[in-house]
């Protein structure tokens, strides 16, 4: 069996697996968030934090929810990498630095994940364990909560009430995130992966020296890393490690584990609002991009020039010879275009065009199908555009779900997408300016810029992978990085609340013959191309100066 023949078949095995589990996933999803009931030990936590979870909240008070959990998140993190070195099963390591755990506990807390450090040199159990690996739970939870919020705007009229952000956490993480994850580790177990408290084992000698390896419990924090789109790895090679992804079976399990709560949400979304077909236009709008990407990718990969190229099946450098391209260039588009930023391969080591797919596929926002939550209510804010786009064309107050897209909500919706564009220039620019930051880069012209804006779009897009050629662990970028993981997941989420809450308050719109139906290909193709031209004419002089460049030279 050839290569490309091998990674074609493994995306029709991942299409497949994820057409099983749409429907059932998705519906059970819509009956978490729509129950009245409570698991008893979900009342335990909520008198254990003194929540009321039958209390309903409008937005500003659903905002300072999530506001407030997640600064006491960072805060907790903070301090536990700074006091690990006084911590049991530290492993003899040291405490963090300032800059770096402020990075790191920013970055798991947004659910990006952006890891500056070696994750088997620099953190101890209870760190892997009691601070990172709880964050990819809860920070899922947080994105999904936010994403049913918005939801529940389109959903509900004439009440300007959201939920209960306390309720839609907790459930978030007990019914769905904890179950599946459990699931998922004993598969990954079953697989090869390692998971134990062991220390640091020396394995044998490796050129000249020692080599070390320690233990710890990966496969349950790599179930939960890719479950939630979080992307944090046990180890430095992230999903590349055979500890922590050990056969072609498991990398493709991963690749599903990271897709399947994304996709399904969109079922989800069509429960709620009553509508499956809306659901199904958003799913075909997620689909459409994201095979569009992977095919893209295979393309640039295998389009392989030279005798040595040729000879090993396609770009292999940076790629893991178990795994291959076209395994490699699924988990590629998959990771970045949703906000998981794990990685079985080095997407520096991609071709020219190949590394501009995976900066681009977080530019759009990660919407396809997106990070658990993140992906739904950006996905819905650029229909929401979409559908002023089309109001524009025939004259008509535009309308979405039976809800008026007004002066307000396109407001709330254009602050949403601007936002994350300007960190992303704001930061590369001052990176590229100032005479320090560019010593990090490990290669010079297009390619070593495309390193700084990977980073930077990485970050503020909440994904988390790193281009692999850049020296991310120095003052600068810490705090940079760490201020564009935070702006870049807070601030959005202030407009999609507003704008839920706005929805909410309205009253239904009746259906006219004039109304756009949003059920419709015709919709679906316009929401895809809103979102390619949008982020096109955003950010294509940036990729004229570093992967666009760099490909058309090679």
């Amino acid at each position: 069996m050839g290569p490309v023949l091998a990674g074609v078949l493994q995306l029709i095995a991942l299409i497949a697996a994820l057409a099983l589990v749409y429907v059932p996933l998705g519906t059970y999803m819509a009956r978490v968030y729509s129950s009245d009931k409570h698991l008893r030990v979900e009342k335990w936590i909520y008198k254990g934090i003194g929540a009321d979870p039958n209390t309903e909240m409008r937005w500003p008070a659903y905002l300072r929810g999530v506001l407030a959990f997640s600064a006491v998140g960072v805060l907790f993190l903070y301090l536990l990498q700074r006091l690990q070195g006084i911590l049991p099963g530290s492993l003899g390591f040291s405490s963090v630095n300032p800059a770096q755990s402020f990075n790191t506990a920013v970055s798991f807390v947004t659910n990006t994940n952006w890891q500056s450090y070696y994750g088997e040199q620099t953190m101890g159990h209870v760190v892997q364990t009691a601070g990172l690996a709880v964050q990819n739970f809860v920070s899922a939870a947080v994105g999904i909560a936010v994403a049913v919020a918005l939801v529940r705007g389109f959903a509900r009229s004439r009440t300007g009430e959201l939920g209960n952000f306390w309720a839609d956490l907790v459930r978030g993480t007990i019914r769905i995130l904890v179950p599946l994850s459990v699931v998922a580790a004993l598969v990954l177990v079953a697989c090869g992966a390692i998971q134990n408290f062991s220390g640091i084992h020396e394995v044998g000698q490796f050129m000249g020296g020692h080599q070390q390896w320690n233990g710890g419990a990966v496969a349950s924090q790599e179930a939960i890393k890719e479950l939630g789109t979080n992307g944090g790895g046990y180890f430095n090679a992230n999903s590349a490690h055979p500890f922590e992804n050990p056969t072609p079976f498991t990398n493709l399990f991963e690749i599903f584990l990271l897709l399947v709560i994304p996709f399904a949400l969109t079922r989800t979304f069509g429960v709620m609002v009553g509508s499956i077909k809306q659901g199904y236009a958003i799913l075909a709008t997620m689909a459409t991009i994201w095979v569009g990407f992977v095919a893209l990718m295979m393309w640039t990969e295998f389009a392989h020039h030279g005798a040595a190229l040729q000879a090993a099946g396609g770009a292999m450098e940076g790629k893991e010879q178990r795994i291959g391209v076209g395994a490699s260039s699924i988990f590629a588009v998959s990771t970045t275009l949703t906000s998981t930023g794990a990685v079985d391969s080095f997407h520096s080591s991609f071709t020219g065009l190949g590394g501009g797919i995976t900066i681009l596929g977080m530019q759009l926002g990660e919407i396809a199908p997106g990070g658990t939550g993140s992906g739904l209510y950006g996905m819905l804010i650029m229909a929401v555009i979409a559908v002023f786009i089309a109001g524009l064309m025939v004259g008509r107050t535009p309308e979405y779900l039976g809800k008026k897209i007004g002066t307000r909500e396109m407001k709330l919706a254009a602050c949403y997408i601007l936002i994350t564009p300007a960190l992303v220039l704001i930061f590369a620019a001052a990176s590229m300016a100032l005479p320090t930051p560019p010593h990090s880069m490990l290669n010079s012209g297009a390619h070593g810029f495309s390193e700084v804006l990977y980073a930077f779009t990485s970050a503020a897009n909440n994904n988390g992978s790193a281009f692999a050629g850049l020296n991310a662990n120095t003052d600068w970028f810490n705090t940079m990085t760490g201020l564009a993981m935070l702006f870049g997941r807070f601030l959005p989420m202030v407009f999609v609340l507003a704008l839920a809450g706005s929805l909410a308050e309205q009253k239904p719109v009746p259906v006219t013959a004039g109304t756009l139906r949003t059920e419709k290909p015709l919709f679906t193709g316009l929401l895809v191309g809103a979102i390619l031209i949008i982020t096109g004419l955003t950010y294509f002089p940036a990729l004229a100066l570093g992967p666009l460049a760099e490909g058309l030279a090679s």
